[in-house]
């Protein structure tokens, strides 16, 4: 095969995930086989994907969980983003400090090595009309402060994989110094509340593809999730993939699944992402700092 523009076929997984951990980490390894039988490289899991709530017990298992999504990209022999896992402890290995934990995305090498570890800069915080109404991440989370670029080998050929988690898609200025640093495709595992998604998910996903001209991976979470206190959560949904030029190349165009999950396929030619980018030569004309 000639890899010389090879075209690096992404998947990007929706699920519902609920409390069971064991039936999320069975849907998990189903959709990563399904995927890659399908021809997917890099398989990109939503936020919370092993878990919705819970976060402290999920925390606990933060290594184990870790472990057993690097073993289905080692036995699927692709890469594997594991969207978001609740941790305890920081990148250097400090505990955070005040019963507090980190939101973690970790990227996966096809022979289970972890390449990569990003902790969520900017943590949700809105109120908003629906059944839960307040939502405060920064009271169980510590933000990161660390932006992370991770290279994602396919035979000879190294793309540049920025690393984003869900609230991050409303700052422009991340996926800018992102693809400042390089990236060419921009991961976003997701966990949208249906109001904010309804309203905002596409039209972010489009924005961040023109501001950084990269593609945007929007991995999702969607439809109702029920908390064991009797609560429950609804999500958006709507996974997509959009290409730099913020046209939407693949999406699953609904909150609820038909099956354990959805996987949306598309593929990033990175010539021709190259060839757009120096036609609209944005960040040569950048002038701001």
């Amino acid at each position: 095969m000639n890899l010389s523009n090879h075209q690096l076929n992404v998947a990007a997984i929706q699920m519902n995930s609920q409390q069971n951990v064991e039936d999320n980490l069975a849907d998990i390894k189903a959709a990563i086989i399904d995927a890659q039988g399908q021809g997917a490289e890099l398989v990109v899991l939503p936020e919370n994907c092993c878990s919705m709530g819970q976060q402290s017990a999920t925390a606990e298992r933060f290594d184990d969980l870790s472990a057993t999504i690097a073993d289905y990209a080692r036995t699927a022999g692709i890469h594997v983003l594991a969207g978001s896992l609740p941790c305890h402890y920081r990148p250097d290995g400090t505990v955070v400090p005040d019963g507090r934990l980190r939101q973690v995305s970790q990227l996966f090498a096809p022979d289970g090595t972890r390449v990569a570890r990003y902790d969520k800069i900017h943590l949700f915080t809105a109120t908003v009309a629906d059944k839960h109404g307040s939502y405060n991440e920064a009271a169980t989370f510590e933000p990161g402060t660390q932006t992370v670029i991770a290279p994602l080998a396919v035979g000879n050929t190294v793309y540049q994989l920025g690393m984003m988690v869900c609230f991050d898609l409303r700052f422009p200025a991340l996926a800018q110094r992102l693809r400042q640093a390089g990236a060419e495709l921009l991961s976003a595992p997701s966990a949208f509340t249906y109001l904010t998604g309804q309203a905002h998910w596409s039209l972010l996903l489009r924005a961040r593809a023109l501001d950084s001209q990269c593609m945007i991976i929007g991995a999702a979470q969607g439809g109702d999730h029920l908390y064991k206190d009797g609560s429950t959560r609804q999500t958006w949904g709507h996974a997509a993939i959009t290409a730099f030029d913020s046209s939407v190349i693949a999406s699953y165009d609904d909150s609820e699944l038909d099956k354990q999950y959805a996987i949306v396929m598309a593929s990033l030619d990175k010539q021709a992402q190259e060839q757009g980018r120096q036609k609209l030569p944005i960040f040569d004309c950048h002038r701001l700092a």
